[in-house]
């Protein structure tokens, strides 16, 4: 296999459900699902169980006991399970456009990392679609998302087809080529180097501060923004605290004035003293 693509998800199986639909029509084919699942109860393992049955994809799920939101180690916990050298990050709410893993592997170079975004989706639009719009793409169409209820904006172009437009935007756009944890790659060489996720942080910059120490190691992020497209569907946030933002900035802070790239609350706390 060529890539490994590993997915969070937290107790929303009809929201997972439509993500692995994306993935089961890929036109790259050659690459593992590695589902980091941080406490779901039962339903999310039974819908994975369906999955693979009425898909060919190949799902390792990776679960841990829920103890409040601990994706970091979850992740870290997926990266140690994947199988090949290369991983793209996403979320279990993000629908993947059928080139989508296709991106990942036809962009990433040597000594960089794939920064990606995402096209957010209303509620309302988000429980619109079904198995059938995610199998003939029509959730990545504009015309059809207007017809649900879509608002006009110069951000739909995210959603071109064009190459060249695409081109031509990724490389006109100011946002900042970050790492986006639902939209991601690097590889496993890197992550391994970096000791992975640090397992202290939570909802908050999480993923922004894994980046930070990478381009601190020397890999520099990569824009893919406008090739690799994900629609985003809309959920509850019932794991924002004030508090989590605090310590995760002080991490951040201490991350960005000392340059580190390695933490040491991470893939060792998963290791045998003799891997490691």
């Amino acid at each position: 296999m060529k890539a490994s693509v590993i997915i969070s998800t937290y107790n929303s199986p009809e929201w997972l459900e439509k993500v692995l639909w994306g993935y089961s029509v890929q036109t790259f084919t050659d690459f593992e699902i590695v589902i980091a699942d941080d406490g779901s109860t039962s339903s999310t393992k039974e819908m994975l169980k369906t999955m693979s049955k009425h898909t060919n994809l190949k799902i390792n799920h990776i679960w841990h006991s829920d103890e409040g939101f601990q994706k970091t180690r979850i992740l870290n916990k997926a990266v140690l399970a994947t199988k090949t050298d290369y991983i793209i990050f996403t979320d279990g709410d993000c629908i993947p456009r059928k080139d989508f893993v296709k991106a990942h592997i036809s962009h990433r170079e040597d000594n960089t990392f794939l920064s990606g975004g995402h096209f957010p989706l209303s509620m309302k639009i988000s429980h619109l679609i079904r198995k059938d719009d995610v199998l003939a793409q029509r959730c990545f169409d504009l015309n059809w998302l207007k017809e649900k209820g879509l608002k006009p904006s110069f951000k739909n172009i995210k959603l071109t087809k064009k190459q060249a437009l695409s081109e031509f935007m990724n490389a006109i756009t100011p946002t900042k080529s970050t790492w986006n944890g639902g939209n991601a790659s690097a590889w496993k060489k890197d992550i391994l180097a970096l000791n992975g996720f640090d397992e202290r942080m939570q909802y908050g910059g999480e993923d922004r501060e894994f980046g930070e120490r990478l381009i601190n190691f020397g890999i520099n992020p990569k824009r893919v923004r406008y090739f690799a497209i994900i629609v985003h569907l809309e959920h509850k946030r019932g794991y924002v605290n004030e508090e989590a933002w605090k310590k995760n900035n002080e991490i951040r802070q201490e991350t960005k004035k000392t340059q580190k790239t390695k933490t040491e609350f991470g893939l060792n706390l998963h290791m045998s003293p003799k891997s490691q």
